[in-house]
Formats: structure tokens, sequence, C-alpha cells
């Protein structure tokens, strides 16, 4: 095993991954023809990958379609712990600094699920969001970040078009009347599934200085989390 030189990818972890990237965007499971299709290789070529991944208790199989196996959710549990030993202390500096309520979403298929959340000690009225609450991902500052951390596509939204220009997004009323957000991708690789952000009451900011602070907040983020996660190996 060898630190990661020149770009080395497994090409057949990538198209495992992309399998299970795949299931999660069609709650209704795809069947092995349609993933082949949207993979652009062989049908027998799925099959192995299904059969690996089912092994895994990643992916599981209900008649002929494919939707992801309670393995998943087992792997997503063991994340929450290093998120919160690493994220909660920069949500509660930028819940702080900004006099708002800070969260972390993480994308869950074509939802934004509220992970983790911060309030500020010394505000005398703020939103309480809560953990675990869950919208789509083209509603609210937290999912837009998201789809803007994410390459261009044809399906994006105006909304999702000006949040990847400034870096950040912005909502008004959207999750919660009468409360704006802001919030920025963490970027730890070309396809963001996370975003750091605030919600404040009110219909704009007070303090222009928010969004900077958020996408501080987030860059800090994803440069901790990167080196939590040590370097990448691959086998030669």
């Amino acid at each position: 095993m060898v630190a990661a030189t020149g770009g080395e990818t497994s090409l057949t972890l990538d198209r495992g991954l992309t399998v299970l990237s795949l299931l999660a965007r069609n709650a209704d499971g795809l069947t092995a023809a349609e993933l082949a299709e949207q993979l652009s290789i062989a049908r027998a070529a799925v099959y192995r990958l299904l059969r690996t991944l089912e092994a895994h208790s990643l992916v599981a199989r209900i008649g002929t379609r494919y939707i992801l196996g309670f393995g998943v959710a087992e792997l997503a549990g063991q994340l929450k712990p290093r998120l919160q030993a690493t994220v909660l202390p920069i949500l509660r500096r930028l819940s702080e600094q900004t006099n708002s309520t800070a969260l972390l979403s993480v994308a869950d298929g074509d939802q934004a699920l509220i992970l983790l959340t911060a309030e500020p000690s010394n505000s005398t009225m703020h939103l309480a969001m809560r953990e675990g609450a869950r919208h789509a991902l083209t509603v609210g500052a937290d999912g837009i970040a998201i789809l803007a951390g994410r390459p261009e596509g044809d399906e994006d939204t105006a909304d999702v078009r000006e949040a990847r220009r400034r870096g950040y997004a912005v909502s008004v009323g959207s999750i919660q009347e009468g409360a704006i957000g802001i919030a920025a991708p963490i970027r730890v690789s070309d396809w963001s599934t996370a975003s750091l952000g605030v919600v404040q009451l009110g219909l704009k900011l007070v303090d222009e200085q928010v969004p900077h602070l958020v996408m501080e907040a987030a860059g800090t983020a994803a440069t901790q989390l990167v080196g939590a996660a040590g370097p990448e190996v691959v086998e030669r």
C-alpha cells in the first residue's frame, strides 16, 4: 500500500461508488439494465458490481430492482461522531460570530438532512432547528449550497447557478417563514455532499459579513475533514 500519486484511482471502485450514488438518487431503485445504461458498461459487469455490493449489505434487491442496503445506514451512523468532533466546534464558533443558529446539512438522496446544529449562547431570541429534519435539496440555502458544490448540470435552477457563482446560497422564508438562511458547500471533492450555514430571524441580513464567515467556516470544515481522513492510499 502506498500513498496515491499521479491521481491513480480504481475503475471498479469508482463504478461501485457510482452505483451507490445512482441508487441514492432513485428512491424506487433501478434495474441492472438501467444501471448498465447510465454507467455505459455491459450488464454482466453491472451484475458483478451488484453482487459484491449486496454481499456487503450496501445494496438490496426487490424483485428486479436494486435499492440501497442497510449497510449504508450503518456506515453513515459511524460518520456522525467524527463530524461532531470535527465540525461541532466550527458550528459553535460560527453561531457565536453571527448570533445565529448554525447547522450542518448533508445530502440524503434528493433531500437535505440537518445533521448537527449549534445555537448562540447569549441571544435573547433565535430560531431552533431540529436535528434530523429533512427537506428537498432544491429548497433552503443548505440544500442549494450542496447542489452548487457539484459540477454544472442542465437541471440546475437559477438559485443553484447563482450560489455557485457567489460561493454561497441564500434563501428567504423557504423553510421557516420570516427567516433567512445562508449556506456554503463543504468542498472535500468535486461532488459536494454537505453544507454549513446559518439561519437568522428576519428577511434580510443585518451583518454583511455573514456570507464571508459562513464560507470561511465551510472551508475550515473541509480542510479539517480531509485532514482527519488521513492520506489516501491505493494498491499498486
